[in-house]
């Protein structure tokens, strides 16, 4: 990846609320990675908290949109507007049902999977080609709507592995900033 901003998307819903659910793991990841970077998100007028730091030697702006996950787009090209991120320097970070839990992929591109958030993204920046951080969720239980699978917490099982999953994905995004994709892919695949 170049060597001007990137900026790091976490991909979730506002409120108490949602904080543990799965859909919320972007926005988890994004708080580990502040942690890194060691600032606060504040309030931008992009439509997202923001916190401009560094991260794996990169100039990094760090992004939580506002809205709701199926009204990220709006947020996210905002934001990259603002700060004249391309698509390709764009990074976001997701839960995705089609991966076991805690199971990180890197991608660039490719389809949605359903998955409205990053449908409204690609519509927003007018590109798939953007980077993804796919954080596994696993499949719902039996029957189970996955709309309502990703809006409930993790569970208990999955909690005593999650701080150290999140760590995981904070250091696929650390490695696709400093190696880019094709080098953090085989870090981290």
């Amino acid at each position: 990846m170049a060597d001007d901003v990137h900026l790091v998307v976490g991909l979730g819903n506002p409120g108490p609320k949602y904080e543990g659910n799965r859909h919320n793991v972007g926005f988890l990841v994004l708080d580990v990675l502040a942690d890194r970077v060691g600032g606060r998100f504040k309030a931008h007028r992009g439509g997202a908290e923001v916190l401009e730091g560094r991260l794996a030697g990169r100039r990094v702006v760090l992004a939580k949109p506002r809205g709701y996950m199926n009204t990220s787009g709006g947020p996210v090209a905002g934001t990259a507007n603002f700060y004249k991120v391309p698509p390709a320097s764009v990074v976001v970070v997701h839960d995705e049902l089609d991966l076991p839990f805690g199971t990180v992929r890197l991608k660039l591109g490719g389809g949605e999977n359903g998955h409205n958030g990053l449908r409204s993204i690609t519509k927003s920046l007018g590109t798939k080609d953007y980077h993804r951080v796919r954080f596994g969720i696993d499949r719902p239980p039996g029957r189970m709507d996955p709309a309502d699978y990703v809006l409930r917490d993790f569970s208990v099982v999955e909690r005593k592995e999650l701080a150290f999953e999140l760590d995981r994905t904070a250091d696929a995004v650390e490695a696709l900033l400093e190696l880019g994709l094709e080098g953090a892919q085989n870090k981290v695949h």
